[in-house]
């Protein structure tokens, strides 16, 4: 009887890290979920350590504690750069935690899900906002990401700023009135317009950009202020996707492969709908993939390819 080749695939974000194990027939054996693993520069170590023991704890709850996989791919947020993924290469081979080990970014094993190896174009929409493509002739690259300072723009973030300042200048008349003045003030436990100062400087970037799903309910709800926003954030989002589609595929009318993810693409969200109308016009040859894409079952993915199996 031939032994079973055991691979793991690991998708290191600044939350939290998912780590699977699976096996050469295609099968996932077990799922393990622990903290934070982004590289930082001064913090290889750190996150060498927390993928290493979620590898190890994942392996357990397989029933495998004393294997050690044959691939480990490993995909990671903050590893853009070839001498952060070697020196996270480095710290995870001394960890000898698998026979073998490859680390590429958490976009790249996120293309694999959506696309395998093949060519289209991944928009994702959370609390910041970026998109990554593959052409057809293989060829990546990426657009927008440039963070919540210099960009991010249709994003969470992005949006629940601007809906803030919208609110604020109804408050003082500068604006027509808007129930997101009411929405917004509402969830964050405010009783005076002006208490939102004191709300949004000690907020978090998350609990900043969580607003963003008020601002959808309130556009769904009918508010005109709320819904020009929601309109202007997919007008953003799907720019990203055109502008890849012209860089990789030449032409935005050339038949692209789209998915779409991250927390305001969820199924049935309003701003996902709103990009995948606009995308209809903006990028005639999108064909827009309605299924879930998972990293870490792309890293999984990719593990199996690096050992030769499919």
């Amino acid at each position: 009887m031939t032994e079973r080749t055991i691979i793991a695939g690991v998708d290191g974000g600044g939350s939290k890290t998912r780590i699977l194990i699976g096996d050469d027939e295609g099968h996932t054996l077990s799922t393990a979920v622990v903290g934070p693993s982004a590289v930082h520069p001064d913090g290889i170590g750190d996150s060498a350590t927390v993928i290493a023991e979620g590898v190890r704890a994942a392996l357990v709850s397989a029933g495998l504690p004393n294997v050690a996989p044959r691939m480990l791919c490993v995909g990671v947020a903050g590893a853009g750069r070839e001498t952060a993924r070697h020196a996270l290469w480095q710290a995870l081979v001394e960890a000898d935690i698998a026979e073998d080990v490859f680390v590429t970014t958490d976009a790249g094993i996120a293309l694999d899900d959506a696309f395998g190896d093949g060519p289209g174009i991944l928009l994702i929409a959370g609390t910041g906002s970026v998109a990554f493509g593959r052409g057809p002739t293989g060829s990546a690259d990426r657009c927008g990401g440039w963070g919540a300072v210099l960009g991010d723009e249709g994003s969470g973030l992005w949006l629940a700023r601007r809906a803030l300042s919208a609110a604020t200048a109804a408050a003082d008349g500068r604006e027509g009135e808007t129930a997101l003045l009411g929405a917004l003030m509402t969830v964050t436990g405010c009783d005076d317009a002006a208490d939102l100062i004191p709300w949004a400087a000690a907020a978090s970037t998350d609990e900043i950009a969580a607003l963003a799903a008020v601002v959808l309910r309130t556009a769904e709800a009918g508010d005109l202020r709320a819904n020009t926003l929601s309109t202007f954030a997919s007008e953003e989002l799907v720019l990203h996707v055109r502008t890849l589609a012209r860089r990789l595929f030449g032409d935005e009318r050339a038949a692209i492969p789209v998915a779409l993810t991250g927390g305001l693409m969820d199924r049935g969200s309003l701003l996902k709908r709103l990009v995948e109308h606009r995308l209809r016009s903006a990028v005639p040859g999108a064909q827009v993939r309605h299924e879930s894409v998972d990293a870490a079952r792309g890293a999984l993915r990719a593990a199996r390819r690096l050992v030769g199996v499919s």
